[in-house]
């Protein structure tokens, strides 16, 4: 079977307030969706439903052709859903390869052992190391987290994500805080995981230029609902995301 996830009017309230708001959509391997709008539309809301970290008031959520609905965050990490967040989720006072371990541990499914400490488990070692190659941290694996520049907390971010090997890719704001240097290496490992097809990659992005460089897909939010889904040109060539999204009146282009 393919792989699929899916969103069936999909809301969540808080009191009166609906910040999603019967949200269906599906999500194809093989292309990165962005997830776009003002701030307050839903976005990481939206997220935070998929991911498992809030409780949907109402709606489904389908991975693989199963609800997950009421499976937890971590439920639903061990399903295949890796999930990055807008602010650095990290184990600040182990160094950057002892991060990266733990998850390339946890996706073995290996256990502490008193008779075989991790050290001397070099295949886990040697995992962790190849995936701070391919992030660029290679020469900083061995100091605390914590110490990394914001933008290298980033890239560390997205190697615990590539270590624990899931179907599907979320990234929340990946840019946030970085400086104009520093933007160009994420958006890279990004790149470079879309070159895996059997891939599924949602992106939210406030920054239009990073999302027409990465999107093959927008859908946009707003006051928690969906208003517009297609190929990034005819979405943010619409009349409704040039005027309430990227503030160019109608009948000017945003190019």
């Amino acid at each position: 079977m393919p792989l699929s996830l899916e969103t069936r009017d999909l809301t969540i309230r808080f009191g009166g307030h609906v910040a999603v708001n019967g949200v269906s959509c599906s999500f194809r391997p093989g292309e990165l969706t962005a997830i776009v709008g003002p701030n307050g539309a839903g976005k990481t809301t939206y997220f935070n439903l998929i991911s498992g970290q809030l409780r949907a008031t109402s709606g489904a959520i389908l991975f693989n052709g199963a609800d997950i609905t009421a499976l937890s965050a971590p439920m639903r990490t061990r399903a295949g859903l890796g999930r990055a967040f807008q602010l650095t989720n990290l184990f600040p006072n182990l160094s950057v390869e002892e991060n990266v371990r733990l998850a390339v541990q946890a996706q073995s499914g290996v256990h502490y052992d008193l008779l075989r400490p991790w050290m001397a488990r070099r295949d886990l070692i040697n995992r962790a190391d190849a995936i701070l190659d391919k992030v660029a941290l290679g020469g900083r694996r061995a100091v605390a987290a914590t110490t990394l520049s914001h933008g290298d907390q980033r890239k560390l971010e997205v190697a615990l994500i590539m270590a624990l090997e899931p179907q599907v890719f979320m990234f929340d704001e990946p840019t946030a805080g970085m400086s104009i240097d520093e933007v160009p290496v994420v958006l890279d490992l990004i790149a470079q995981l879309k070159q895996d097809t059997s891939k599924i990659i949602l992106l939210v992005e406030h920054k239009m230029d990073v999302v027409r460089s990465l999107a093959d897909r927008i859908i946009v939010l707003h006051n928690g609902q969906l208003v517009a889904d297609g190929k990034p040109a005819e979405v943010i060539a619409s009349q409704v995301v040039q005027e309430a999204y990227l503030g160019v009146p109608a009948g000017r282009s945003a190019a």
